[in-house]
């Protein structure tokens, strides 16, 4: 029989209600008032985004954020205030490795000084604004919000496929209006195919395991379709069509990785490289870190016949916004249902996911102690 919570319970929450396994204090937290561990690099905008001599605002977790593209030199990153009126630093002018608001003209170095004044000279100069370290890496501008003494410490991630020729790589992602650890779930449960038999027809997932270690989490599956067609996008992905029936049946295995903060995905046949490899990360938008923005990059296997992959690539692209279309709903559903419960009341009964739950309350910190 199912487990009820009583509408007007306000207790403590225990594990199998939260689906926090039990780990130090983590086990009755309410794993969306959990906020992400600043301490890594996140990608906050796209390089094609921010053009030469430009500005762009940004965001991290309700930080608002000017990136800066100098016409020579590096990206750099600062607090998207004035330190005097506290306008935003991205609605000005870029003059040579400087940016200057659009207000009085006052200037910023990449170190986040403030280096003129126009109408008081150098002499008297105030103080500057943050700065956050910044880097850019395949396509994408990322910055370390936390410590910027650990930045030169903490490795930047590694981007999958992106780099390879022998892959063609889609740049995908838009801001999702729910906390980062549903997007997390969403992923890592394959159970969730039930939702997507419009799309992909009605596939049967055998979970194959999975591995738990500090921070990370790894689940593996294998599919069987049982009934429907199988659609282009999907063929492209495996280079062959492919019907319901025994014949591919369990063939592949995919294979659902969350090493904090990030998640990836990659569907392989025993020891040849990917046809897919997925890289993936949740941006946190506003300071109660309910909305994220999504920075994927989806990398498929060239395959032997030339051209053909980008001659199909919109068929792909359609495919598989119907099946990001589908999970950005569900998930906006999810958080939803948070709001008005003002809680969170999820009964997990999935083992991965459980582990998974307990590794994000792990790497994250409270909110109380964020604030």
């Amino acid at each position: 029989m199912d487990q009820i919570l009583p509408s007007d319970d306000t207790t403590t929450l225990d594990a199998s209600l939260t689906g926090i396994a039990p780990s130090g204090d983590h086990s009755t937290a309410d794993l969306r008032r959990i906020h992400c561990d600043p301490n890594f690099w996140y990608p906050v905008a796209w390089s094609r985004e921010l053009k030469p001599g430009k500005t762009i605002a940004t965001r991290y977790a309700g930080e608002p954020i000017a990136l800066v593209r100098p016409v020579e030199g590096t990206v750099f990153a600062l607090e998207d205030r004035c330190a005097h009126r506290q306008v935003p630093l991205s609605k000005g002018k870029v003059t040579g490795h400087a940016v200057q608001c659009c207000y009085h003209g006052w200037a910023y170095g990449r170190s986040g000084r403030c280096i003129d004044v126009p109408y008081i000279g150098k002499g008297k100069l105030p103080n500057g604004v943050r700065t956050y370290p910044c880097q850019e890496k395949e396509g994408l501008i990322f910055i370390f919000p936390g410590d910027p003494e650990l930045a030169e410490t903490v490795p930047m991630p590694s981007l999958g496929r992106v780099a390879d020729p022998a892959y063609k790589t889609r740049r995908f992602g838009r801001p999702v209006g729910c906390h980062y650890s549903f997007m997390h779930e969403n992923l890592m449960d394959m159970n969730h195919q039930f939702m997507h038999m419009k799309q992909m027809g009605q596939m049967k997932p055998r979970f194959l395991g999975q591995d738990r270690a500090p921070g990370l989490v790894e689940a593996r599956y294998s599919f069987a379709r049982t009934s429907g067609k199988q659609p282009m996008g999907e063929a492209l992905i495996f280079g062959e069509r492919r019907g319901a029936g025994e014949k591919f049946a369990h063939r592949d295995v995919m294979t659902i990785r969350t090493e904090y903060p990030y998640q990836t995905l990659r569907i392989q046949t025993g020891d040849e490289d990917p046809v897919m490899d997925l890289w993936i990360s949740y941006v946190p938008q506003d300071a109660d870190q309910m909305t994220n923005r999504v920075f994927g990059l989806l990398s498929i296997k060239r395959p032997k016949i030339p051209g053909i992959l980008d001659a199909a690539w919109p068929f792909l692209i359609a495919f598989t916004e119907r099946i990001f279309r589908e999970d950005r709903e569900i998930v906006e559903l999810e958080q939803a249902a948070w709001n008005e419960a003002g809680r969170d009341r999820n009964q997990e009964v999935f083992p991965v996911i459980n582990n998974l739950r307990s590794l994000l309350a792990e790497c994250g910190i409270p909110a109380v102690a964020a604030e």
